[in-house]
This record gives structure tokens, sequence and C-alpha cells, in this order.
């Protein structure tokens, strides 16, 4: 196959880690070579809720947290993308519940943690009759609609003058040379951002890392006109997941408490939540993680998940619109991998649900060639 012509920098993969660092790098007055195996960007980074949870982050992700906000609300700007600033609503019904949030609060402080009393919270749920001893408000965190933010986006950098190369599967890159079923390319920085696919070019770096597949039960449904059209919500199974609410002292009693007041949920490493599109109500999610995931859905998990996501709201008889499994790369041992196997080649995976939230501060660390903060 022939060689094709060089540019500055080559982004392997259109998910919405590869597009923000194609953003990043266009930004900074590069040529910008976009390679992607399918013909518009299907995977994780459409399959998610749309929710930019910066605050509920650990504290040494923090920085790369705001790097990140700052960056969508650029890219929204250039690319005309839905995005809001909403922040996000945990409804607290226990004690417990409570006392995590008033540790994070003292912890993190008043204008990243606002305590609403429990009429303010159905309010911002739209759910009246929720029975509820409080609530939290986490004004930094932002949306977007996943079904358009990374297509939308690379529309945008297709019109500034970002070559892309769709359909097109690279098998292979060293020293700036991507090896492909269209061909050979080069550049003077290759940036591969392969996903949960990250096995078939660098199986080393998932040896490393542990690298496996993450899969969610994820659904759609019907918005009821009483539900906020802005509406992000994440419940006390969220506060036992995000790193940076679940390192609380109380933290550690709530997951007890759920295990025995909700096992069902404890045993599908749930994290019940849901947000607002255009498009209804996206609710979700469970936890499996596999080197080789099946592609079925469990329906008395979705069925459990959609209940739970429908009874904080308020919603007596939610209206499936679709039903999917989502997936993403994963680590137990890291949030993200970011490697250099040669000097003009950069590894970069999301090995958690943060791919997201993370994107375009993740893509600014890479852009000016500095490291991932240390755990």
């Amino acid at each position: 196959m022939s060689t094709q012509h060089s540019t500055d920098l080559i982004v392997i993969g259109a998910g919405i880690l590869g597009l923000a660092t194609a953003w990043r790098a266009h930004k900074q007055g590069r040529t910008v070579h976009v390679i992607e195996r399918s013909d518009s960007p299907v995977g994780a980074s459409i399959q998610n809720f749309g929710h930019a949870c910066f605050t509920a982050q650990a504290d040494d992700l923090q920085d790369l947290a705001r790097s990140s906000a700052q960056g969508w609300k650029e890219a929204a700007r250039d690319a005309g993308l839905w995005a809001m600033q909403p922040g996000t609503v945990i409804p607290l019904q226990t004690e417990t519940e409570k006392a995590v949030i008033e540790q994070f609060r003292a912890h993190r402080g008043g204008e990243d943690v606002v305590l609403l009393s429990p009429q303010a919270t159905r309010e911002r749920l739209g759910a009246p009759a929720l029975d509820v001893l409080g609530g939290a408000h986490l004004p930094r965190d932002m949306r977007v609609n996943p079904r358009q933010a990374a297509p939308e986006l690379a529309w945008w950098l297709h019109n500034q003058g970002v070559r892309f190369s769709w359909n097109t599967a690279a098998w292979h890159t060293a020293g700036g040379v991507v090896e492909t079923n269209r061909g050979t390319f080069r550049a003077s920085e290759v940036v591969a951002c392969p996903g949960e696919r990250a096995g078939e070019m660098f199986p080393g770096v998932v040896d490393k890392h542990g690298v496996r597949t993450c899969t969610l039960t994820m659904a759609l449904i019907a918005r009821p006109e009483t539900t906020p059209v802005d509406l992000a919500m994440l419940t006390a199974t969220s506060m036992t997941r995000y790193e940076g609410i679940a390192a609380m002292p109380a933290a550690e009693r709530l997951r007890a408490e759920l295990a025995a007041r909700e096992p069902e949920l404890v045993d599908n490493i749930a994290n019940v939540m849901a947000t607002a599109i255009p498009g209804g109500i996206l609710v979700g999610d469970s936890h499996e993680y596999a080197l080789s995931p099946t592609p079925f859905i469990d329906a008395a998990q979705s069925e459990l998940l959609l209940g739970r996501a429908a009874r904080y709201l308020g919603i007596e008889c939610p209206v499936v619109l679709q039903r999917w499994q989502g997936r993403y790369a994963d680590s137990a041992s890291t949030n993200l991998v970011l490697e250099h196997p040669d000097e003009a080649t950069t590894v970069a995976v999301v090995t958690s649900g943060i791919g997201m939230t993370l994107s375009f501060g993740i893509a600014e660390l890479i852009v000016n060639h500095e490291e991932a903060p240390a755990p």
C-alpha cells in the first residue's frame, strides 16, 4: 500500500477523547488527521449519560476536571453544541446519606456543594411526593447530549480543515507511521485513543494495566412535563462509586446500609442516575466487567434500574423508548492510562466511566505532553 502525505498529528479514534485531542491540537494551530474505523462516532461517547460530573471526582482529578469544564464550554461555543450547566441534584433519603454529603460539603466547600431543603430537592427533580430529608446541588456540573456532541464536534472540525479518514481501521503505529486497511499515513506525532479496543493495537498496555470492558444496562424513557429539561441526578449508589464523595468517612456506613436495604442494586453494581436530553430521560445503570462481555441485557436487571430511577423522579409508569448495552474500557488499578511506546506515540485510554467528564482536560495533558495526575 502507498504511504500518504504527512501531517503534524494523527489521532486514532473519533470518540470524545480523540475529538477533544483533535480540537485542542487544532486550536494550537497544528494540522490534524483523525482516523476512525467506523463511519461516525458510535462507541462509548454516544452510549452514556452526557453528564459531566466534575465535582464528585477524586481530589487529585479536580484540576483536570476544571480544565475539562473550560474545554467543554469553549468547544460548545465553537461547534454550537447543546451544553448546559444546571448542576447535579442528589436526593438524600436517610441520615447516613445526609451525613456523607455534609462531610463532602465540609471538605469541598459551600460553593461546590450546596445543601437543599426537602422542598427544593423535590422541585429540582419534579417529584413533589418524594420522601427526602433534603438534597445537595453540585452547581459546577454540566450536561451535553451524548448522541450529538461527538458527531457535531467532528463535523465542526471537518469544516475547519481537520482531515478525517472514516471507515479506516488502524492496526499498527510506531515512530509516527500508522498502518491501516487503507494505506500508510505519517505524522510528526500520533495519539491513539482506542477505548475498549486498546488490546487490538496495544496488548502490552492492556496487560500492564489490566484493561477490560465494562458493560452497562441503559434505557431512554419519555420525559413527563413535570421532569425538568435540565435534569441531572445522582443517588445514594452514586455516592459510593464516585471517588470524591466515596472518600468521605461516612461512605463506608452508607455501603453497609445499601447492602442491607438495596441488596439487588448492590449485587448489580448499580449507579442509579438519570439525565434529561432533548429526546427523553437517560436512566441506568449497572456494571459488569469482562475481557469479552456477552451482548445480552438481562430483563430483570433493566427493570430494576428503571424502577428505582422512576421512583426518585415520581414517574409511575415510565415509557421506555430505547434500551441498550453501554460499553467502556475499565481498569481496577487506574482511571487513566497515558503510555508512550516511543517518542512519537501516545496511547490514551480512560479506564473508568468518566471519559465524557474529563475528556477535554485529558486532551490538554496530551497536546501539552504532560503526564497523568498521580493517583
